[in-house]
């Protein structure tokens, strides 16, 4: 049996303007993302057999453990593409990311999937063959797999790297709310004023003077969900410096937070950005 520890990092989406409707049902991107230093774990084995089979377990009662699974998914493809059969592949999730958070926690384990399958078949694949298969998965699986500070376009599957400022990072997140894409992309196309600040573009410039990018920082989608929910409300009016990642509903500040937050949230402190994704687990 060969095993190998994957540690799977969450995003932040420091800037997110949708650009438009894409044929597809999918929206045209523009946003700086940020990995940090908060994990997921995948604990993955395998084993030649007599037949392909793909199990999987974890710590969270919130997500499936079967094909609806990302990392169920990523790792179907991996073998699909590699032609590899015969192998019993057990992958264990310890889940630390919260769910449907905008943090690209389904993502990230999806990327770190493709990764550990394949260092641990001798890299049968080539670094551009993997980011095909993550964009084929999804839109925030090529950012995690690449890591560090990108520029994200196309619905997101399409990376450049970008200069990594190091910033602290703190998290808040009501408990009890989840907030998914389609319904923070279809409330935003149903927005009658969509302003244009162009903040991504401020926000690379920013990063690349090496000035503070805290005043560039910006999401779209905050704009189109914030009305319909008390919650992202109240973090707002705690922190007013605070911004939606993704789709939410977890917010995030770049500096040390003080502020007293009720049991319905889930505040993740002493985190910061890192310069890469999915690794190793040491």
């Amino acid at each position: 049996m060969k095993s190998i520890k994957i540690k799977c990092p969450a995003k932040l989406n420091l800037t997110l303007e949708v650009v438009n409707r894409r044929e597809d049902g999918f929206h045209n991107i523009n946003s700086v993302m940020q990995l940090i230093s908060l994990y997921d774990y995948l604990d993955i084995s395998l084993e030649e057999s007599e037949e392909t089979k793909i199990e999987l377990s974890g710590n969270s009662t919130d997500i499936p453990y079967n094909e609806k699974n990302l990392v169920y998914k990523a790792a179907d493809l991996f073998l699909k593409e590699t032609g590899l059969n015969n192998y019993n592949i057990k992958i264990n999730i310890k889940k630390n990311i919260p769910i449907a958070a905008g943090l690209a926690g389904g993502s990230t384990d999806g990327a770190g999937t493709i990764l550990g399958l394949n260092i641990l078949f001798d890299n049968i694949l080539s670094e551009e063959k993997m980011h095909e298969l993550c964009a084929s998965l999804g839109s925030d699986l090529n950012v995690c797999l690449k890591g560090g500070c990108l520029l994200a376009t196309s619905r997101g599957e399409n990376v450049k790297e970008l200069p990594v400022n190091i910033y602290p990072v703190t998290l808040i997140k009501p408990k009890n709310l989840g907030i998914s894409a389609k319904e923070a992309y279809t409330k935003y196309a149903a927005k009658e004023n969509k302003p244009k600040y162009f903040m991504t573009e401020k926000m690379i410039e920013a990063l690349e003077k090496e000035e503070d990018i805290k005043e560039f920082l910006y999401n779209d989608l905050e704009y189109a969900v914030f009305d319909d929910y008390k919650e992202l409300q109240y973090i707002k009016s705690k922190l007013p410096n605070s911004i939606m990642s993704g789709s939410g509903s977890t917010y995030f500040v770049l500096e040390d937070v003080n502020a007293e937050f009720s049991d319905d949230y889930q505040v993740i402190k002493n985190l910061k950005f890192i310069p890469d994704g999915c690794s190793v687990a040491e």
